[in-house]
């Protein structure tokens, strides 16, 4: 059994953030029910990675009908992730005053870009939008050019799944000792801002040229931290930071040019770089992986999504998981008494709307009167 067996979230149906966090608190072993609007897109194309170990139940949430059933399910929940705009849950009839009146020990976790107070907070946006004004936007990129997109992995992901889930551990342990629920208001801002620590402090200190880009230590300035091109065309990563590993990669590169000695006179970098460009531009990606593989010289081949499924050394640690023909990457955090696993993959809109409002005790004439009005939906309509 997972880490969190026994402990029930409902997830409101959201995009992004919101089903990530979701997902990584069903892996460890969470009963996570899923609430679809009807008519939805099928989860299995909508969310075909983040929607595995989740029931699909479908409610009209604008029916009394389908707010009532929702609130059954919330009576017996530890947990309810709002992937909504401030104030759309109260507008709808169950925000946390309501919740909290029927379950007192609920953890109300709002996830959100701009957070739910502030200036910004009734305002749209997107992981762009929302480290673009952390500072964490403007850091990424090469020096004299605009700053680079990071897919939306630093402010959806990193600074908002993520975020979520440790909000949610939080508020369910302390629950446990004071009896009592909370909100917790997770922003992707505040994420974002989390994840800068570092350079906040580095530029504090005098470490860090915030001005501009491939300018510092972690952001491509350096030749012994950034990506080069092979002789195929293809790229490669070397970190080698610290002496003793930056000794490994000259060593294996067979660089004995008396130069690359003053590691780090940042007045050299620019000729350094030049250097290790050409003498990693002798060999593919693959030779410099057989060469480096292993080693300290702190390398990696740069590869593909298709690729890293198929890396030998992701292979065999299992980072990659095929359920039902997709590639998934596997649960983690990884626990060695109360492991998380996959039990199913995505469910079909719908699929456990029936099985879970009987499991909330809803009588069976309520539920089909339900099917009835529209106020639930089942995978079979």
């Amino acid at each position: 059994m997972g880490s969190l067996t026994g402990y029930t979230i409902i997830e409101l149906a959201g995009i992004g953030p919101a089903p990530m966090g979701g997902m990584i608190l069903a892996d460890m072993g969470a009963e996570v029910i899923r609430i679809e609007r009807p008519g939805a897109a099928d989860p299995k194309l909508a969310e075909p990675i983040s929607g595995r170990n989740k029931k699909s139940v479908v409610l009209n949430l604008k029916q009394e009908a389908g707010r009532e059933a929702l609130m059954a399910l919330i009576e017996k929940a530890d947990a309810l992730i709002d992937p909504y705009r401030p104030g759309v849950c109260e507008k709808l009839g169950f925000g946390p005053e309501v919740c909290h009146a029927r379950n007192p020990k609920l953890v109300f976790a709002r996830m959100t870009g701009w957070g739910q107070t502030g200036p910004l907070a009734q305002a749209a946006g997107h992981d762009l939008n929302y480290i673009a004004i952390t500072g964490a936007l403007h850091a990424i990129g090469r020096r004299g050019e605009r700053p680079v997109v990071p897919l939306n992995l630093v402010g959806d992901f990193g600074g908002g799944g993520m975020l979520l889930v440790t909000g949610i551990m939080g508020g369910l342990l302390e629950a446990v000792r004071s009896g009592k629920g909370q909100v917790v208001d997770v922003a992707m801002v505040d994420g974002t801002a989390q994840l800068m620590w570092m350079m906040q402090g580095f530029q504090q200190l005098g470490a860090w040229n915030a001005e501009e880009r491939e300018a510092n230590l972690l952001d491509g300035a350096a030749h012994f931290y950034d990506t080069y091109e092979c002789a195929d065309g293809k790229y490669v990563a070397i970190g080698a930071i610290e002496p003793q590993f930056y000794a490994e990669l000259l060593a294996r590169a067979e660089i004995i040019d008396p130069q690359f000695e003053a590691q780090h006179d940042v007045a050299q970098w620019p000729d350094l770089k030049e250097k290790m460009a050409a003498v990693l531009k002798t060999k593919t990606r693959d030779e410099w992986d057989a060469v480096m593989a292993g080693s300290d010289a702190c390398f990696a081949p740069v590869l593909t999504m298709v690729e890293a499924a198929e890396y030998a050394a992701n292979t065999e640690r299992s980072v990659y998981t095929s359920v039902e023909g997709m590639t998934h990457p596997s649960p983690a955090p990884r626990f060695d008494r109360t492991p998380s696993e996959i039990r199913h993959a995505t469910r079909s809109l719908g699929a456990d709307t029936i099985s879970v409002l009987q499991a909330a005790g809803i009588a069976e004439a309520d539920i089909q009167a339900m099917l009835g009005s529209g106020a639930a939906a089942t995978v079979d309509e």
